[in-house]
């Protein structure tokens, strides 16, 4: 029997971040069909982020978003807003190494970016940005 996992991202990350990196979390998403060629297949065989499976209470979600973060007299600063909620088996978390080091070096912010949790357990295990890599995660 497997084990059954909610997964969260929850971070900004810079506007300047590379259209490669935003098309290969459009792809794990679910927005768009296609996998970019600059993704290692042994690393993301297919997409991970993918949502509807309704087994955790509230449901799934997801949104990759460009928002705006501040208004000054200079004029806007962006960052793209992205936020998952989705239930893994334990077999995806094989890939979830890769998954953080594709977004770890475009944060925007320092610190909290997500967590994983068993779907019965209380303990969450965060996942933690900073300079441009992540804090490994334990499963």
């Amino acid at each position: 029997m497997s084990d059954h996992y909610e997964l969260v991202l929850s971070c900004f990350l810079r506007d300047d971040t590379p259209p490669r990196v935003l098309a290969a979390l459009r792809w794990h998403l679910g927005i768009d069909d296609d996998g970019p060629d600059n993704l290692d297949p042994d690393d993301h065989p297919y997409p991970l982020l993918l949502t509807g499976q309704r087994r955790l209470p509230g449901g799934d979600f997801m949104s990759l978003q460009r928002t705006v973060q501040e208004r000054t007299s200079s004029g806007e600063r962006y960052e793209w807003e992205l936020f998952v909620r989705t239930y893994w088996v334990d077999d995806l978390t094989l890939y979830l190494d890769a998954l953080l080091a594709l977004i770890a070096p475009h944060v925007a912010h320092p610190g909290y970016g997500g967590h994983i949790r068993d779907e019965y357990d209380t303990e969450v295990k965060p996942f933690k940005f900073h300079d441009g890599t992540y804090d490994p995660v334990e499963v």
